[in-house]
């Protein structure tokens, strides 16, 4: 098992549209160097944006 996948087996594994996984790259920073993706990486990176954007905001009140 590979660490270092293309974006076309890193899709396949992920579940996910080469295009899909090229673009998650761009929009999260995850370098990809000479064609392959860390797969770990991506998939820590996929999870933590999951995380963020599923919190609750919370209201700040200013008293003043």
């Amino acid at each position: 098992m590979s660490n270092h996948l293309t974006p076309t087996e890193l899709a396949r594994e992920s579940g996910l549209a080469r295009r899909e996984v090229i673009s998650k790259c761009m929009e999260l920073g995850v370098p990809i160097f000479q064609g392959r993706i860390d797969k770990s990486l991506f998939l820590t990176s996929i999870r933590q944006s999951a995380d963020i954007s599923t919190e609750p905001v919370r209201a700040t009140s200013a008293t003043a």
